[in-house]
């Protein structure tokens, strides 16, 4: 990999980071166990590996945003995670967050008349 595929890699892992959060989070208002949501994601368009996904939902209930409960009627037990109460409240304001944000860069990156927007 060339140093401008990696600093673009990079920038790009930084950049999918944070959306994954809000990702995961959308998709939890029903309980889902972990290779479910990353189909569902999959399906959507948003690719997560379970190496990532897994920490991340660990992380996420330690905080408070997400409830899990073991399904061991199976023969192979899954743990189930749905969005808290606190989860609901803190995804509504980091979806708004979110939008504000995409709605300023929108702004940056769509204004053709400024030669000082990286475009030329």
């Amino acid at each position: 990999m060339s140093e401008d595929q990696d600093i673009l890699h990079s920038l790009v892992q930084e950049l999918r980071r944070g959306t994954i959060i809000l990702g995961v989070l959308s998709q939890l208002s029903e309980p889902q166990y972990g290779y479910s949501l990353v189909t569902i994601l999959q399906e959507k368009g948003i690719s997560v590996e379970a190496g990532t996904l897994y920490p991340l939902l660990r992380r996420l209930e330690k905080q408070g945003l997400l409830d899990s409960e073991w399904d061991t009627n199976e023969a192979r037990p899954r743990k189930y995670y749905i969005i808290s109460q606190t989860g609901k409240d803190i995804y509504r304001q980091l979806y708004h967050e979110w939008k504000d944000m995409m709605t300023s860069l929108e702004g940056l990156v769509d204004d053709k008349g400024d030669s000082s927007n990286g475009s030329d």
